[in-house]
């Protein structure tokens, strides 16, 4: 049973270490291109109009990291920054106006507008 638990904790480790090591690749690259800044929140923007709920926050907390940052997400919206984080992560559950207001900070941070269009499915 010992041997098990040891394996476990290497396995977690391991992905946490992915983990970061994917999370700061996209801060990186969020940083010296701005446009894929775009086409994330472009991405998540979509995902969140398409239905793909749990995806889109993964991908908006990203951007939030690599862009703004939580804190200062926290300053911009009145909201503390925990709860951003609990927001924003897979099993979050933002308000309608809680997610109009963080989309509104990422985008002014980007200076760019955000257009929905609809397109034939497939």
């Amino acid at each position: 049973m010992k041997g098990g638990s040891s394996k476990a904790a290497r396995e977690e480790v391991n992905e946490m270490v992915l983990t970061r090591d994917f999370e700061e690749t996209i801060v990186e690259r969020v940083r010296r291109d701005p446009n894929f800044s775009k086409a994330l929140l472009d991405e998540a923007a979509t995902l969140f109009l398409n239905g793909e709920a749990d995806t889109a926050r993964l991908v908006l907390r990203d951007l939030v990291n690599a862009t703004v940052g939580f804190e200062a997400l926290a300053v911009e919206t009145g909201k503390p920054a925990k709860s951003l984080h609990r927001m924003l992560s897979k099993s979050g559950n933002p308000t309608m106006d809680n997610l109009a207001v963080i989309l509104g900070v990422v985008r002014k941070k980007l200076g760019v507008e955000i257009k929905a269009h609809a397109v034939e499915a497939g």
